[in-house]
């Protein structure tokens, strides 16, 4: 009785990487600061060090926030976590781009789970703090999350990757959240103009809800765009 001899499986090809589409308002000039990072970064600085260097920002960030219970001076820890985590999110597919060391599915898989993680750090952190509340930084959290599902969504089905919406991105956020860390220092914690609700608070939430109603406006869009690919 002969054995059968299992055929070699062939190894699947890779799809291609979606179209990036970024039409945020420092889009430009960000590129042209990391195409100078890139040409200048010695050879041991590799895109998953720039990765793990973005989560070190995160955690930063994160502790700032969280120290920030003790004295409104951890907050500049705080602001240092953003740029730090902006070098290292920013730079870590540029440089691989730069050295033509792309790995497509690795880089997609690896970059897009060290945001998640950095989302819910930095979030977390905001939550801890005196100046917001968790249950709003949660609104602002699950906003995040649901227009990331939905980019992700898009680059499978799509095959385009939609980096910022209302000309802004994660660049033009992070500055948002950097302003609103040093009004915190200016302005401290407790009661405000809204009573027991901050105005942190009210910020933090209608920017969270806002992000909600822009996962439901495009979902429809993606959604009529589909469904007249497929007629």
């Amino acid at each position: 009785m002969n054995a059968q001899i299992p055929a070699k499986t062939q190894p699947q090809a890779h799809p291609a990487p979606p179209t990036r589409i970024q039409e945020n308002v420092l889009a430009r000039r960000e590129r042209q600061l990391l195409t100078w990072l890139c040409a200048r970064m010695p050879r041991w600085v590799t895109p998953d060090l720039l990765t793990a260097t973005g989560l070190v920002g995160a955690f930063m960030t994160f502790g700032g926030y969280a120290a920030s219970n003790l004295s409104a001076g951890w907050l500049w820890l705080a602001m240092a976590g953003y740029v730090v985590q902006w070098f290292g999110d920013s730079m870590d597919g540029s440089l691989a781009r730069f050295r033509k060391i792309e790995r497509p599915s690795y880089g997609y898989f690896i970059d897009h789970s060290c945001d998640g993680l950095t989302t819910a750090l930095i979030v977390w952190g905001i939550g801890t703090s005196p100046y917001v509340t968790m249950d709003v930084a949660m609104v602002a959290l699950v906003g995040y999350l649901l227009l990331s599902i939905h980019a992700y969504l898009a680059a499978r089905v799509l095959g385009e990757f939609k980096l910022s919406y209302l000309q802004a991105g994660p660049t033009e956020l992070r500055f948002m959240l950097i302003a609103l860390t040093a009004m915190m220092m200016v302005l401290g914690s407790g009661r405000g103009l809204f009573g027991a609700i901050s105005g942190f608070d009210v910020f933090v939430g209608s920017v969270g809800t806002i992000l909600m109603v822009l996962f439901v406006v495009q979902t429809l869009v993606t959604g009529k765009r589909l469904a007249g690919a497929a007629r």
